[in-house]
């Protein structure tokens, strides 16, 4: 389990590997920057709604962490140093660093920009074995990009995700299929990928503070106190995860939303952030040849309910359309349907919309509501839209309508139809 371990003989029926990338958006900019390192730094929106993305390992120690207020990590840290953050220039790494994992594996999962599951199953005879495999392309990405990547090796997915994050920062965890119990046992089920506050506070009203704990229960013991949910979360606690490395995986959904630098009350400020949200939705959609058949609307409440980031309430609601659709104006205006309907009393400081009901885009279909030469000249409009904002830039044509859309900090998500180089900022 530690850089000790002896690997020499053994041969695993499943190898997994999580490389995941240190402290991303940050060893950027200081790779970049030289004044930058060694400094506490944080990449994200300053003000007073910024958030921020990534924070190098000199402003960790203070407690600055992702997702943090900015005005909480600047109380924390007076010196931090707030570094606005390049998109296109993280999606440029980030190609250049999937590139690695692609001569490493020929099964990669990206989680984001900066990690991705490698399944290295069966291929010892080929590539060596699972640690040497990853000392290699922890050396190449460090010689070819000037980053360091933690790399955790483990049977199943989660052994390796929980590996790599005790391998932070610029480590390497292997943990043996026959070590995966004594790994995991002290840790605290939060370790579990996909348990929160909420449910670990349910865990902990429960009994389980850790997961050996949870693990060492009966079965009948943990479907009495938890269900069905508490018996799938005791098979992780077991190290028992039978989902594999997927190459690609379908989208369900495709979405866009930001927080206000400012709450929002004006009704006019919120349509027409719905239309800049839906139009990048759809044109997202029409790059990936999909078409959605329902509109989700999503807002935050301005009104604090809980300490903390997740302290706000999210709220949604959805309509599902005759006809699936690809075109932003169509589902900016299902959106405000939506929302003139929502149980919205006061301000407003997140929206976002969402497309779901998705399916492949066929040949154009008779409509019963839209007559088809206007239905032909939106396509055509959204055709011609498209190929300037793939020449141009999302930001170089507006409608007049739409409004602007501040982000509180970078996402590190991978969106599908989204060209990253687009943009220059957040």
């Amino acid at each position: 389990m530690s850089d000790a371990t002896a690997t020499a003989g053994k041969t695993f029926p499943h190898v997994i590997m999580h490389a995941d990338m240190d402290a991303f958006y940050a060893s950027v900019e200081q790779r970049d920057n030289p004044e930058l390192r060694g400094k506490p730094i944080a990449v994200g929106g300053e003000s007073a709604r910024g958030v921020v993305s990534a924070a190098s390992y000199e402003a960790r120690v203070f407690g600055v962490r992702s997702a943090m207020p900015a005005f909480e990590a600047r109380r924390l840290c007076p010196d931090l140093i707030f570094v606005r953050g390049n998109m296109a220039l993280y999606a440029k790494e980030s190609r250049r660093i999937f590139a690695i994992f692609d001569d490493f594996s020929p099964r990669v999962e990206g989680l984001s920009l900066d990690e991705a599951f490698l399944d290295l199953t069966g291929s010892e005879r080929l590539m060596g074995l699972p640690r040497e495999v990853a000392t290699r392309l922890r050396a190449r990405v460090r010689e070819e990009v000037g980053l360091a990547v933690s790399c955790g090796i483990g049977p199943v997915k989660m052994v390796a995700k929980i590996a790599s994050a005790a391998a932070k920062p610029d480590g390497l965890c292997e943990v043996l299929p026959g070590e995966v119990r004594a790994f995991l046992a002290p840790l605290s089920v939060r370790a579990i990928w996909g348990v929160g506050p909420v449910g670990a506070k349910r865990l902990g009203a429960a009994g389980f503070e850790t997961l050996g704990e949870l693990a060492e229960a009966s079965a009948e013991t943990v479907r009495l106190r938890l269900g069905a949910w508490g018996s799938e979360i005791a098979r992780l606690a077991r190290g028992e995860d039978i989902r594999e490395v997927e190459a690609y995986r379908e989208a369900k959904s495709y979405s866009e939303e930001n927080t206000f630098a400012s709450d929002i009350r004006d009704r006019e400020v919120l349509q027409a952030t719905i239309l800049t949200h839906a139009e990048s939705v759809a044109r997202r959609l029409r790059r990936d040849d999909i078409k959605a058949r329902v509109v989700v609307l999503k807002w935050s409440p301005a009104e604090r309910r809980a300490p903390g980031p997740r302290g706000y309430a999210s709220l949604s609601r959805q309509t599902t359309l005759f006809e699936a659709t690809d075109d932003g104006e169509v589902l900016a205006r299902e959106a405000r349907k939506l929302l003139a309907r929502a149980p919205i009393e006061g301000a407003v400081r997140l929206i976002g919309v969402g497309a779901e009901g998705l399916e492949p885009a066929e040949a154009p279909q008779m409509s019963l509501f839209e007559d088809a030469p206007e239905k032909k000249r939106r396509s055509e409009l959204n055709r011609a839209l498209d190929e300037i904002t793939d020449r141009f830039g999302s930001k170089a044509l507006r409608r007049a309508s739409q409004g602007g859309a501040e982000r509180a900090g970078l996402s590190m998500q991978i969106k599908r139809g989204e060209r990253l180089e687009e943009e220059g900022g957040p």
